[in-house]
């Protein structure tokens, strides 16, 4: 019997490919059916059920299983050599269990609807808008920065352990659901990464393991960052996948909480892509928003870049490059760029708030 499952098994995986590229096509039926429709309940389930333990058990699973398949592998090595089609068969079997599990347990929130038509948010703006938000974003992160230090030259420095932010955030998360009811956000189940370190390499502040459901964050990342990375991660969980979707909720839960140092998280997060998206369009208009950001501000921006440039290797640009498929074959068709495209969002929404 076994050998008619695993043919079955491989034979299926084209056939699935098919059938998610037409679902793909069909971003109104899955936000109906899938991401508010079954999603929810999937994603509740597993917060239930592995949310309760201290560490990630999607990164021990990960870990476990990947030294059970090299050891597999030496051990059936004169196996795979003379049986190659018997080899690639049982790959094929195994990629098309992942294929499916990955899709129905979470792949699909990549073709639903997208959040500004969820919140009601026109995306398109003008560089004078930009300029306008990002003078707004520098004046305001200068105001906390000089409340929070005392003066205009020192950095801030959160005084919470990461634990305490983990649990801070899901307490603005539950101030934010009082107004946007989608973001509502329990059972939690945020973690540390097992694998911080190996995410700082690859250059990622965390993510979302779809097989059981855990949001994890990289608790290597300066702590000023942490909050909205932390946020970032609990959007994955919720159902929302594109990177500038969960970097606009992000920001959004820390903007809206009443802890000064985890809206100093969002100012200094969206006054960095806000720069950077500036500088791209105007460069002199740039330089002069840049010259008025206090010291201290600036001083974290350094600490962030100080951090990333620590763990810069010949493999990261590998990563980013494998990931960046990875998201133009789920429809992100601006890849990892995609990223910074939160700034749209934000103008959008400051628009539709000017009181924010």
């Amino acid at each position: 019997m076994a050998h008619p499952l695993k043919n079955g098994l491989a034979l299926s995986l084209p056939l699935q490919v098919v059938l998610i590229a037409w679902v793909s096509g069909h971003p109104q039926w899955v936000e109906s059916a899938y991401s508010q429709g079954l999603y929810p309940h999937i994603s509740t389930f597993f917060r239930y059920l592995y949310g309760w333990v201290p560490f990630s058990v999607g990164d021990l699973c990960y870990f476990l299983l990947g030294i059970a398949g090299l050891a597999w592998v030496i051990r059936k090595w004169h196996w795979i050599r003379n049986h190659p089609w018997s080899f690639f068969r049982d790959v094929a079997a195994g990629v098309a269990v992942l294929y499916f599990s990955f899709y129905l347990l979470w792949g699909l929130n990549y073709f639903r609807m997208p959040l500004s038509h969820v919140l009601g948010l026109r995306e398109s703006y003008t560089t004078s808008e930009l300029v306008s938000l990002t003078a707004r974003l520098g004046r305001e992160t200068n105001l906390l920065q000089s409340r929070l230090c005392g003066d205009t030259l020192q950095p801030v420095r959160l005084p919470y352990s990461k634990r305490e932010i983990l649990e801070k955030t899901l307490e603005a998360y539950g101030g934010l659901a009082e107004a946007y009811p989608p973001f509502r956000y329990t059972p939690p189940s945020l973690k540390p990464s097992l694998f911080s370190t190996l995410l700082s390499y690859m250059g990622y502040g965390g993510y979302l393991n779809p097989f059981t459901g855990e949001a994890q964050v990289n608790r290597r990342l300066p702590l000023f960052r942490y909050p909205v990375v932390c946020g970032h991660e609990v959007g994955h969980q919720l159902g929302y996948s594109a990177e500038n979707e969960t970097n606009f909720i992000g920001y959004l839960v820390t903007l809206h909480s009443p802890d000064p140092y985890f809206r100093y998280s969002a100012l200094t997060f969206g006054l960095s892509h806000c720069l950077s998206e500036v500088n791209r369009r105007d460069p002199e208009a740039y330089k002069k928003l840049l010259g008025e950001i206090h010291p201290g501000v600036r001083g974290n921006f350094r600490e962030l870049q100080e951090f990333w440039k620590a763990f810069e290797n010949p493999m990261e640009p590998v990563f980013k490059a494998i990931f960046n498929q990875y998201l133009e074959a789920n429809r992100q068709k601006d890849g990892i760029r995609s990223y910074n495209r939160v700034v749209s969002l934000m103008v959008a929404y400051h628009r539709e708030n000017p009181g924010m």
